[in-house]
Protein backbone atom coordinates (compact mmCIF):
# COMPACT_ATOMS: atom_id res chain seq x y z
CA UNK A 1 0.00 0.00 0.00
CA UNK A 2 1.46 3.38 -1.00
CA UNK A 3 1.88 6.06 1.72
CA UNK A 4 -0.99 8.25 0.47
CA UNK A 5 -3.41 5.33 0.45
CA UNK A 6 -2.25 4.25 3.91
CA UNK A 7 -2.80 7.79 5.22
CA UNK A 8 -6.30 7.88 3.69
CA UNK A 9 -7.23 4.54 5.28
CA UNK A 10 -5.90 5.66 8.65
CA UNK A 11 -7.87 8.92 8.44
CA UNK A 12 -11.02 7.01 7.52
CA UNK A 13 -10.75 4.74 10.56
CA UNK A 14 -10.84 7.71 12.95
CA UNK A 15 -13.70 9.49 11.18
CA UNK A 16 -16.16 6.79 10.04
CA UNK A 17 -17.62 6.02 13.46
CA UNK A 18 -17.92 9.68 14.62
CA UNK A 19 -19.61 10.71 11.35
CA UNK A 20 -22.10 7.84 11.26
CA UNK A 21 -23.06 8.20 14.93
CA UNK A 22 -23.33 11.99 14.78
CA UNK A 23 -25.57 12.25 11.74
CA UNK A 24 -27.72 9.16 12.27
CA UNK A 25 -28.43 9.71 15.97
CA UNK A 26 -29.25 13.34 15.14
CA UNK A 27 -32.04 12.16 12.85
CA UNK A 28 -33.10 9.35 15.17
CA UNK A 29 -33.57 11.91 17.97
CA UNK A 30 -36.04 13.85 15.82
CA UNK A 31 -38.00 10.65 15.26
CA UNK A 32 -37.99 9.60 18.92
CA UNK A 33 -39.26 12.98 20.12
CA UNK A 34 -41.87 13.25 17.35
CA UNK A 35 -43.19 9.79 18.27
CA UNK A 36 -43.25 10.73 21.96
CA UNK A 37 -45.25 13.87 21.12
CA UNK A 38 -47.87 12.11 19.00
CA UNK A 39 -46.60 11.79 15.41
CA UNK A 40 -46.02 8.18 14.39
CA UNK A 41 -44.88 8.95 10.81
CA UNK A 42 -41.22 8.17 11.43
CA UNK A 43 -42.16 5.18 13.61
CA UNK A 44 -44.22 3.59 10.83
CA UNK A 45 -41.32 4.07 8.39
CA UNK A 46 -38.78 2.43 10.72
CA UNK A 47 -36.92 5.70 11.35
CA UNK A 48 -37.36 5.72 15.14
CA UNK A 49 -34.32 3.50 15.45
CA UNK A 50 -30.72 3.53 16.66
CA UNK A 51 -29.72 1.37 13.69
CA UNK A 52 -27.50 3.63 11.51
CA UNK A 53 -28.50 1.68 8.38
CA UNK A 54 -32.02 3.09 8.70
CA UNK A 55 -30.71 6.65 8.45
CA UNK A 56 -27.65 6.52 6.18
CA UNK A 57 -27.81 8.69 3.08
CA UNK A 58 -25.30 7.40 0.47
CA UNK A 59 -24.22 10.91 -0.50
CA UNK A 60 -24.55 12.87 2.75
CA UNK A 61 -23.34 10.21 5.18
CA UNK A 62 -20.65 8.51 3.08
CA UNK A 63 -19.63 10.29 -0.13
CA UNK A 64 -19.64 13.93 1.03
CA UNK A 65 -17.58 13.36 4.21
CA UNK A 66 -15.18 11.13 2.24
CA UNK A 67 -14.62 13.80 -0.43
CA UNK A 68 -14.06 16.50 2.20
CA UNK A 69 -11.68 14.22 4.09
CA UNK A 70 -9.63 13.22 1.06
CA UNK A 71 -9.45 16.82 -0.17
CA UNK A 72 -8.07 17.92 3.23
CA UNK A 73 -10.98 20.27 3.77
CA UNK A 74 -10.61 22.51 6.87
CA UNK A 75 -13.95 21.15 8.11
CA UNK A 76 -15.86 17.89 7.86
CA UNK A 77 -19.59 17.82 7.26
CA UNK A 78 -22.27 15.26 6.56
CA UNK A 79 -25.94 14.48 6.97
CA UNK A 80 -28.36 11.56 7.11
CA UNK A 81 -31.75 11.08 5.49
CA UNK A 82 -34.12 13.61 7.08
CA UNK A 83 -36.70 12.05 9.37
CA UNK A 84 -40.25 12.78 8.11
CA UNK A 85 -42.37 14.65 10.65
CA UNK A 86 -46.04 15.51 10.27
CA UNK A 87 -46.26 18.57 12.48
CA UNK A 88 -50.08 18.62 12.28
CA UNK A 89 -50.13 15.24 14.04
CA UNK A 90 -48.26 16.60 17.06
CA UNK A 91 -50.37 17.24 20.13
CA UNK A 92 -49.36 20.93 20.36
CA UNK A 93 -47.89 21.69 16.92
CA UNK A 94 -46.11 25.02 17.58
CA UNK A 95 -44.57 23.97 20.88
CA UNK A 96 -43.85 20.41 19.81
CA UNK A 97 -42.25 21.54 16.54
CA UNK A 98 -39.65 23.37 18.64
CA UNK A 99 -38.97 20.28 20.76
CA UNK A 100 -38.68 17.97 17.74
CA UNK A 101 -36.34 20.37 15.95
CA UNK A 102 -34.16 20.95 19.01
CA UNK A 103 -33.80 17.21 19.67
CA UNK A 104 -31.23 16.71 16.88
CA UNK A 105 -28.74 19.40 17.97
CA UNK A 106 -29.46 18.46 21.57
CA UNK A 107 -28.34 14.85 21.06
CA UNK A 108 -25.24 16.09 19.24
CA UNK A 109 -24.22 18.20 22.24
CA UNK A 110 -24.95 15.24 24.53
CA UNK A 111 -22.72 12.99 22.40
CA UNK A 112 -19.98 15.63 22.46
CA UNK A 113 -20.09 15.64 26.26
CA UNK A 114 -20.00 11.82 26.37
CA UNK A 115 -17.00 11.80 24.03
CA UNK A 116 -15.19 14.26 26.30
CA UNK A 117 -15.97 12.17 29.38
CA UNK A 118 -14.66 9.02 27.68
CA UNK A 119 -11.21 10.64 27.38
CA UNK A 120 -10.79 9.73 31.05
CA UNK A 121 -11.08 6.01 30.20
CA UNK A 122 -8.54 5.94 27.37
CA UNK A 123 -5.75 5.04 29.79
CA UNK A 124 -7.51 1.72 30.48
CA UNK A 125 -7.01 0.61 26.87
CA UNK A 126 -3.93 -1.22 25.56
CA UNK A 127 -1.21 1.28 24.66
CA UNK A 128 -1.44 0.39 20.96
CA UNK A 129 -5.06 1.51 20.79
CA UNK A 130 -4.92 4.66 22.87
CA UNK A 131 -3.96 7.09 20.10
CA UNK A 132 -6.68 5.69 17.81
CA UNK A 133 -9.28 6.05 20.58
CA UNK A 134 -8.23 9.62 21.39
CA UNK A 135 -8.49 10.66 17.75
CA UNK A 136 -11.94 9.07 17.41
CA UNK A 137 -13.16 10.78 20.58
CA UNK A 138 -11.75 14.17 19.62
CA UNK A 139 -13.29 13.91 16.16
CA UNK A 140 -16.63 12.95 17.74
CA UNK A 141 -16.42 15.93 20.10
CA UNK A 142 -15.56 18.35 17.31
CA UNK A 143 -18.01 17.02 14.69
CA UNK A 144 -21.00 16.82 17.03
CA UNK A 145 -20.55 20.40 18.20
CA UNK A 146 -20.14 21.69 14.63
CA UNK A 147 -23.28 19.84 13.54
CA UNK A 148 -25.23 21.23 16.49
CA UNK A 149 -24.13 24.81 15.83
CA UNK A 150 -24.71 24.54 12.08
CA UNK A 151 -28.17 23.06 12.51
CA UNK A 152 -29.17 25.76 15.00
CA UNK A 153 -28.65 28.58 12.53
CA UNK A 154 -32.07 30.32 12.50
CA UNK A 155 -32.89 29.57 8.88
CA UNK A 156 -35.41 26.99 7.68
CA UNK A 157 -35.13 24.12 6.84
CA UNK A 158 -32.40 23.84 9.48
CA UNK A 159 -33.48 22.87 12.99
CA UNK A 160 -32.73 26.37 14.27
CA UNK A 161 -35.04 27.80 11.65
CA UNK A 162 -37.88 25.56 12.78
CA UNK A 163 -37.19 26.49 16.40
CA UNK A 164 -37.33 30.17 15.43
CA UNK A 165 -40.61 29.66 13.55
CA UNK A 166 -42.08 28.08 16.67
CA UNK A 167 -40.94 30.67 19.22
CA UNK A 168 -41.39 33.88 17.22
CA UNK A 169 -44.76 35.65 17.22
CA UNK A 170 -47.00 33.82 14.76
CA UNK A 171 -46.87 36.55 12.08
CA UNK A 172 -43.05 36.67 12.09
CA UNK A 173 -42.81 32.90 12.29
CA UNK A 174 -45.04 32.50 9.25
CA UNK A 175 -42.89 34.92 7.26
CA UNK A 176 -39.71 33.08 8.24
CA UNK A 177 -41.30 29.74 7.29
CA UNK A 178 -41.76 31.03 3.73
CA UNK A 179 -37.96 31.07 3.36
CA UNK A 180 -37.71 27.28 3.71
CA UNK A 181 -37.75 26.40 -0.03
CA UNK A 182 -34.75 28.67 -0.53
CA UNK A 183 -32.97 28.02 2.75
CA UNK A 184 -30.34 25.57 1.52
CA UNK A 185 -29.51 27.76 -1.48
CA UNK A 186 -29.04 30.72 0.85
CA UNK A 187 -26.76 28.64 3.09
CA UNK A 188 -24.66 27.35 0.20
CA UNK A 189 -24.30 30.88 -1.11
CA UNK A 190 -23.42 32.48 2.22
CA UNK A 191 -21.17 29.77 3.66
CA UNK A 192 -19.44 28.34 0.60
CA UNK A 193 -19.75 30.63 -2.44
CA UNK A 194 -19.23 33.98 -0.68
CA UNK A 195 -15.75 33.00 0.62
CA UNK A 196 -14.73 32.02 -2.92
CA UNK A 197 -15.98 35.37 -4.20
CA UNK A 198 -14.18 37.14 -1.37
CA UNK A 199 -10.88 35.50 -2.27
CA UNK A 200 -11.20 36.86 -5.80
CA UNK A 201 -11.96 40.35 -4.46
CA UNK A 202 -9.34 40.23 -1.73
CA UNK A 203 -12.03 40.53 0.97
CA UNK A 204 -12.60 38.15 3.88
CA UNK A 205 -16.16 36.87 3.43
CA UNK A 206 -15.67 33.70 5.47
CA UNK A 207 -19.02 33.49 7.23
CA UNK A 208 -18.50 29.81 8.07
CA UNK A 209 -15.77 30.65 10.58
CA UNK A 210 -17.72 33.53 12.08
CA UNK A 211 -21.12 31.86 12.33
CA UNK A 212 -20.06 28.27 13.05
CA UNK A 213 -16.34 28.04 13.82
CA UNK A 214 -16.21 30.68 16.55
CA UNK A 215 -19.23 29.48 18.58
CA UNK A 216 -18.26 25.83 18.02
CA UNK A 217 -14.77 26.44 19.38
CA UNK A 218 -16.25 28.21 22.41
CA UNK A 219 -18.61 25.28 23.11
CA UNK A 220 -15.82 22.72 22.65
CA UNK A 221 -13.62 24.65 25.09
CA UNK A 222 -16.48 24.79 27.61
CA UNK A 223 -17.16 21.04 27.30
CA UNK A 224 -13.48 20.20 27.70
CA UNK A 225 -13.30 22.41 30.81
CA UNK A 226 -16.51 21.13 32.40
CA UNK A 227 -15.54 17.47 31.85
CA UNK A 228 -12.15 18.01 33.48
CA UNK A 229 -10.01 17.62 30.36
CA UNK A 230 -8.41 21.09 30.38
Amino acid sequence: MNPQMAEAVQMATVWILPVILAVTLHEAAHGFVAHWLGDDTAWRLGRVSLNPLNHVDPFGTILLPAVLLLSHSPFLFGYAKPVPVNYRALRRPRRDMVLVAAAGPGINIAMAVVAALLFHLVGLLPAAGQDWAVRNLYNALQLNVILAVFNMLPLPPLDGGRVAVGVLPRALGNELAKVEPYGMLILIGCLFLLPILGQGLGVNLDLFTRLIGVPANAIITAIITVTGNS
